[in-house]
């Protein structure tokens, strides 16, 4: 019997970018753990035979000695996405000639790094826009990724803000970070969304259904904290309401879910980094076997464009014309 889809992409936010989010000084000179976290991440992939999809950031990427690293990604066959060139999760406040100019530095960027030209985007922070849609559509992307479908993310924000050295001016700017409460309300399946010059797929980050609680790896490694074995179960029950319910999962990994205390000492205010690495490890690896046992595990673009024939269909058979009686 055939599995059904599921997909996982990892946003690689580096190092800088968390400081820079986190309001903290030093992240002008582009800290970078990439070299140390990438090769890690394709290890694990590779010994478990997995293709996803990378969201890299266009800063990173124009960045000549990270090249090599980044190309890596691509020549072990995995899809590149675009992930911002400035990685502010307030890219819900740029003009559309910001977001056009925000777009091209990063496809270029990316490109040059890379040699692969990204067709699907996931903002920084879940930020998204009208004008980022329609720029993405204009540009013939295949998806975006950016809805982050939880009630939690303002309690997300406000733990964050607890923990930042922010001025009022930067609370400002993230004001939206990790999203609002109606941000629950959106769906957990792909969706086309409407009104664009080109049709463009959104493939929502998974939550666990009907409940809408976050199912990232990164939120279960805050529980492993305290139980891996809750954690697992969790995540167990979270694949079990997405077969009830028929969502085929997209799930979301960072750099940090591979990087532990033992690792980097400047990130302990993002959560479960008082773990040692190969502890996180452990739990990383029993949620994607659990994944892989029930799903058959894809890149962003091959989930995207299944997702898109299955829509497309289902919109053929709703406009077909009823069948004539018989006479």
């Amino acid at each position: 019997m055939t599995k059904p889809l599921a997909s996982l992409s990892l946003d690689l936010d580096n190092k800088w970018s968390y400081l820079k989010t986190h309001g903290d000084a030093g992240w002008e000179s582009f800290p970078s753990y990439l070299a140390v976290v990438i090769p890690r991440v394709l290890t694990f992939l590779a010994e478990r035979n997995l293709k996803i999809t990378f969201f890299v950031v266009g800063q990173d990427a124009a960045i000549e000695s990270n090249h090599a690293v980044l190309r890596s990604i691509a020549q072990a066959g995995h899809e590149i996405g675009n992930h911002s060139f400035h990685h502010e999760p307030w890219l819900h406040l740029y003009s559309p000639e910001e977001i056009a100019a925000e777009l091209t530095r990063a496809e270029v960027a990316i490109e040059a790094a890379s040699g692969r030209r990204p067709h699907g985007f996931r903002g920084p922070g879940f930020s998204f826009s009208p004008a980022l849609l329609a720029e993405l559509a204009r540009r013939g992307y295949e998806y975006d990724a950016s809805t982050f479908p939880t009630f939690l993310g303002p309690l997300a924000r406000l733990y964050y803000f607890f923990n930042a050295k922010l001025s009022r001016e930067q609370q400002a700017d993230r004001k939206q970070l990790f999203g609002t409460f109606g941000e629950g309300f959106r769906p957990l399946r792909p969706y086309v969304w409407p009104d664009l010059a080109r049709p463009l797929i959104e493939m929502p980050v998974t939550t666990m259904p009907i409940f809408k609680l976050p199912i990232h790896v990164s939120y279960l490694l805050y529980l492993g904290q305290f139980s891996t074995t809750f954690a697992s179960a969790y995540f167990r029950m979270a694949l079990l309401l997405c077969r009830l319910t028929g969502v085929e999962p997209s799930i979301l990994l960072h750099p940090l879910d591979f990087l532990g205390c033992d690792d980097e000492q400047d990130l302990d205010f993002f959560p479960a980094m008082n773990l040692r690495a190969s502890r996180k490890l452990a739990i990383v690896a029993g949620a994607i076997d659990q994944l892989s046992a029930r799903y058959q595990v894809v890149p962003m673009t091959e989930h995207a464009a299944a997702m898109r024939r299955e829509l497309t269909e289902a919109t053929r058979v709703a406009t077909q014309p009823a069948s004539s009686p018989a006479s």
